[in-house]
C-alpha cells in the first residue's frame, strides 16, 4: 500500500462523502444499505455531456476527468473506482491518480475485470492496471482467484468481498414461472468481443436435440444485423437464422431488455450458457443466481468462485476458439438432470450478505481516513 498520510475527512462527526465512479452501477449501489445508516455517502454522478437533464447514464464517467477532481476536490473525502475507465490513457489515468494524491484524497479500486470483455486485446485494459492496482490505497475484488493473480501480478494484497444481489429485493422472491419444457439459452447480445457465440450454439445443438423436451434459445440484438452499426455481422445472423428455419434453435432478434424484461427473460430459462473467452467476473450470473436459473460457465476468469454453476472447458486447440463439446455437454447433461433441484439465492442471506459488504466498505473507508 503507497505511504501516504491522509488528511482526515473534511467533516469528521459528519457521512464519509465518496466520489464514487459510477455511483448508479447496479453493484455500487447494492454496496449500500439504505435501510441502515451507514455514514457513506456516495456523489451522484455528474451528467455526461450530451445527456438530457432526465437521463440516468452515468458513462462515459465525469468523475474520471483529472480536472474535475481538482475543481471538485473538496466536495468529497475519498475516490472509489469501478468501471468506465475503458477510453481513458494510461497516461490520463496517471494524471487522475497523481491529482488525488497532490490532494490527499485515499484511492480505492475494485478489481472487476483483469481482462475486459469489451476489450479483444488485453494490452490496453492491462496497461491500464499497471497504473491503478499499484496507485490504489485499499485494493477490492470479488473472489479468492482473482485477489490470487492481484497478489502474484502486481504483489498487492487485495480484500475479497462478495458480488452483492443483481435484481431487486421484491424479485428474489418472485416465484418462477410455471413450465413444461426445458429451455436452454444462449444470449448473445450485440456480439461482444469475448463471447464465442457461432461455435458455441453449434456444440449445443446436439446436445440439446437429445435431451427430452429441451429446446435452445438464442437471442441477440437487431444491430448485428445493421449495417450501420459496429456490432454488424451479416455472417452470424444468416448462420443464426438458417439453423432458426431447420428448428435446431428458437431464435429472438431484439433490442436490449430493460430491467424488468431481463429478469423475466432469466427467469423463463432453465439454463443460461455463458458463451465467454475470456473475462473475470459476471454480473450476469449474479442475476442468475438471484433468480434460480442455472449457469453454465467457461473455465476463463474465475466465474465458477462467484456462486454454485456448471463448468465447462474452452478448446484452445480449434480456431475459431470455442467451447470444448465434451466438456459443455456434461455440464448441459448435469444441469438438465438436476432441473428439479432449483439453486437460487435465498432473500435473508442475500440481505445480510449486502449489509456485510455495506459494512466492509464503511470500514476500509473509515481506516483509510483515521
Amino acid at each position: 500500500m503507497p505511504d501516504r498520510a491522509w488528511a482526515p475527512a473534511a467533516r469528521p462527526d459528519g457521512p464519509i462523502r465518496v466520489a464514487s465512479v459510477p455511483a448508479g452501477h447496479v453493484y455500487v449501489r447494492h454496496c449500500a444499505v439504505r435501510e441502515i445508516p451507514d455514514t457513506v455517502v456516495r456523489l451522484p454522478d455528474p451528467r455526461p455531456n450530451g445527456a438530457p437533464s432526465t437521463s440516468q447514464r452515468w458513462w462515459p464517467p465525469v468523475m474520471l476527468d483529472p480536472d474535475w477532481v481538482d475543481a471538485h476536490h473538496d466536495e468529497f473525502d475519498l475516490y472509489h473506482l469501478h468501471f468506465g475507465f475503458d477510453a481513458e490513457s494510461p497516461a490520463r489515468l496517471r494524471t487522475l491518480v497523481d491529482v488525488l494524491a497532490g490532494r490527499t484524497k485515499p484511492f480505492v479500486y475494485t478489481v472487476h475485470d483483469l481482462h475486459n470483455p469489451h476489450q479483444r486485446d488485453p494490452a490496453p485494459h492491462e496497461a491500464a492496471l499497471d497504473v491503478l492496482i499499484p496507485a490504489a490505497d485499499h485494493l477490492i475484488t470479488l473472489t479468492p482467484g482473482a485477489a490470487a493473480e492481484i497478489a502474484r501480478r502486481w504483489k498487492r494484497s487485495a480484500t475479497v468481498l462478495p458480488h452483492p444481489h443483481v435484481v431487486a429485493p421484491s424479485d428474489l422472491v418472485r416465484p418462477r414461472p410455471p413450465r413444461t419444457g426445458y429451455t436452454v439459452g444462449l444470449h448473445a447480445k450485440s456480439l461482444r468481443p469475448n463471447m464465442a457465440v457461432l461455435p458455441t450454439v453449434r456444440a449445443l445443438m446436439p446436445i440439446v436435440a437429445e435431451l427430452p423436451s429441451a429446446v435452445l434459445r438464442v437471442d441477440i440484438h437487431p444491430d448485428v444485423e445493421d449495417p450501420a452499426a459496429s456490432a454488424y455481422a451479416p455472417n452470424v445472423m444468416a448462420e443464426l437464422r438458417e439453423y432458426a428455419r431447420s428448428g435446431a434453435i428458437d431464435l429472438r432478434v431484439h433490442d436490449y431488455f430493460d430491467d424488468a424484461g431481463l429478469w423475466d427473460y432469466l427467469s423463463g430459462l432453465d439454463l443460461s450458457v455463458l458463451p465467454y473467452l475470456f473475462g473475470t467476473h459476471s454480473g450476469w450470473l449474479e442475476a442468475c443466481h438471484d433468480l434460480g436459473t442455472a449457469v453454465a460457465v467457461p473455465d476463463c476468469g474465475f466465474h465458477a468462485q462467484q456462486r454454485p454453476c456448471f463448468g465447462y472447458r474452452l478448446d484452445h486447440a480449434i480456431d475459431p476458439r470455442g467451447p470444448d463439446a465434451e466438456s459443455l455437454g456434461a455440464a448441459v447433461r448435469e444441469a438438465y438432470r438436476r432441473r428439479h433441484h432449483v439453486v437460487r439465492a435465498d432473500p435473508g442471506l442475500r440481505a445480510a450478505e449486502r449489509a456485510r459488504v455495506a459494512r466492509a466498505h464503511r470500514e476500509i473507508y473509515r481506516r483509510l481516513l483515521s
